[in-house]
C-alpha cells in the first residue's frame, strides 16, 4: 500500500517537479497545494492552486496567445516591480503574511479531506509557514533554502514570528548546506528532531547531465567567441547583477571575443539598462527562461560559471555547473565555501566589488591547469555528496524514520 505526501511547494519550480520525481520514485502517493498556477501534472494525484504573499502578481511564468492579451496588465504590473524590486521586497515582507489566515483554514480542511501520512513544505516563506498548521499527530518535514533564515526570516516582525513558528513546529528539517541546519536550530528546530543536508533539490542526475553535452538546443555561434561565461541566476533581490554587468566591460579589454549568457534576463528592465549603458550588443546575449536540459547544454559549452549574490545556500546552478565541467565563479559569502576552495575547485569574490570579479575572470581563462583540474575535482566532489541515487537512499531512511519514529 502507497504512503500519501502532501507537497507544499512552488509548482513551476524544476527543484519542486526534481523532488515529485524523487517522491514517486519512493512509491509515495502525492498530493500538491502550489503557492503559485500551475497545471496538473504527474506524478501528483491531486493539486491545489493556494497563491500566497501575492504570488499570481510575482509570478514570471511565460503567457502566450489570447493568455498574453489578457494578462497584459499583469505583465506591465511586473515590469514596474522588477524596476522598485527592493521597495516591493520589503512591502511583500509586510503584507505577504496577512494571506496566510485565508489559506491555512483551506490547508486545514484539505488535509482532514486526503489524510497524508506526512506533509512536506519545500521552504519556509510562505510554504512552510503555511505548514505550520498541520494537525500534530502528522510529521511535517519543512525544507530550508539558501535565504530563507539570511534574508527573508528578519524581513518583517511578522515573518520572523512566523518562521520561529515554523521551525518549531517542524518534525524534519532538511537543508542544501550545512549551515542551515545550525541556523534552523537557532530559529527554533529542537536538537532532538531529525535534520538531513540534501543539496540540489534531490541530487545530481549525471546521466541526464551528461547527455545533454549532445545537443545545443539554443543555435548560438559558440565558434566565433572564446571564452563563453554563463549567469545562470538572472535578476534576483539577492543577486548582485550590477557588479556581474561592470565587470563585462574589463573583461572585454582583456578578451575581446567574450561572450556572455545571461539566462532568465531577457526583457528584464535591470539587465536592458546595463546592456543599453556599456552597449554590449556584441558580446552578450539576454536569453529568456529556458528548460534544464538548454541550461546544462550551455554549461558544457562554456568555460566559466558566473553567481555573484549576497544570500545563498546551494545553488542548484553552481553544483550543475560543475557537473558540467563549468568552473564556478562565486560571491564569497559562508554557504558557497562548503563547496569551493578557491584556486583549488573554483573562485570566490567580494559580492559587491566588480573589479574582483573580472580579475578573477581574466585569470581563470588564462589559467589551463586550473580549469582542468577543477573539472576533475568537481565531478568527484558531487558524486560524493551530490548524487542523486545516494541521496534517494537517504530520504528514503529520512521519510521512513519521521513516519515510524517507534520502529
Amino acid at each position: 500500500m502507497k504512503r500519501s505526501i502532501l507537497v507544499i511547494a512552488d509548482g513551476r519550480s524544476p527543484i519542486t517537479l526534481r523532488w515529485l520525481e524523487a517522491l514517486n520514485k519512493l512509491n509515495f502517493e502525492i498530493s500538491l497545494v502550489s503557492t503559485y498556477p500551475v497545471e496538473k501534472s504527474t506524478p501528483v494525484k491531486t493539486i491545489r492552486v493556494m497563491p500566497l504573499g501575492f504570488t499570481g502578481l510575482v509570478s514570471g511564468a511565460a503567457e502566450t496567445g489570447e493568455k498574453r492579451k489578457s494578462a497584459s496588465w499583469k505583465r506591465n504590473l511586473r515590469r514596474l516591480i522588477q524596476i522598485a524590486r527592493p521597495l516591493v521586497f520589503k512591502i511583500r515582507a509586510i503584507l505577504g503574511p496577512l494571506t496566510l489566515p485565508k489559506y491555512e483554514k483551506e490547508l486545514k480542511s484539505l488535509i482532514e479531506e486526503i489524510k497524508p501520512d506526512i506533509v512536506h513544505a519545500l521552504r519556509i516563506p510562505y510554504e512552510g509557514m503555511l505548514a505550520r498548521v498541520t494537525p500534530a499527530d502528522i510529521p511535517l518535514v519543512v525544507s530550508v533554502w539558501g535565504n530563507d533564515f539570511t534574508l527573508h526570516a528578519n524581513a518583517s516582525v511578522r515573518m520572523k514570528r512566523l518562521t520561529k513558528e515554523a521551525m518549531q513546529r517542524a518534525n524534519g528539517l532538511l537543508a542544501d548546506v550545512e549551515r542551515d541546519i545550525l541556523l534552523g536550530r537557532q530559529w527554533g528546530f529542537s536538537t532532538q528532531k531529525t535534520a538531513l543536508v540534501v543539496p540540489g533539490g534531490g541530487g545530481i542526475h549525471f546521466e541526464e547531465i551528461e547527455a545533454a553535452k549532445q545537443t545545443n538546443p539554443s543555435g548560438i555561434d559558440f565558434q566565433s567567441h572564446d571564452p563563453v561565461i554563463i549567469n545562470p541566476r538572472g535578476i534576483r533581490a539577492y543577486a548582485r547583477s550590477d557588479v556581474f554587468f561592470k565587470a563585462i566591460p574589463l573583461v572585454l579589454e582583456r578578451f575581446p571575443r567574450a561572450l556572455f549568457l545571461c539566462v532568465a534576463m531577457k526583457d528584464q528592465a535591470e539587465a536592458l539598462h546595463w546592456y543599453r549603458h556599456y552597449n554590449l550588443e556584441k558580446n552578450v546575449l539576454l536569453l529568456p527562461l529556458i528548460s534544464q536540459a538548454e541550461l546544462w547544454s550551455l554549461f558544457h559549452r562554456s568555460q566559466i560559471s558566473v553567481s555573484i549574490t549576497t544570500h545563498d545556500g546551494t545553488p542548484n546552478t553552481l553544483i550543475e555547473a560543475m557537473a558540467c565541467g563549468c568552473f564556478p565563479i562565486a560571491g564569497d559569502i559562508e554557504s558557497i565555501r562548503e563547496w569551493i576552495t578557491p584556486w583549488v575547485n573554483g573562485l570566490l569574490v567580494p559580492p559587491d566589488n566588480h573589479e574582483a570579479l573580472a580579475r578573477a575572470i581574466i585569470k581563470t581563462v588564462e589559467n589551463t591547469e586550473l580549469l582542468n583540474n577543477a573539472r576533475v575535482i568537481n565531478r568527484k566532489l558531487l558524486l560524493q555528496k551530490a548524487d542523486a541515487n545516494l541521496i534517494l537512499q537517504k530520504l528514503k531512511l529520512f521519510y521512513d524514520d519521521l513516519m515510524n519514529p517507534d520502529s
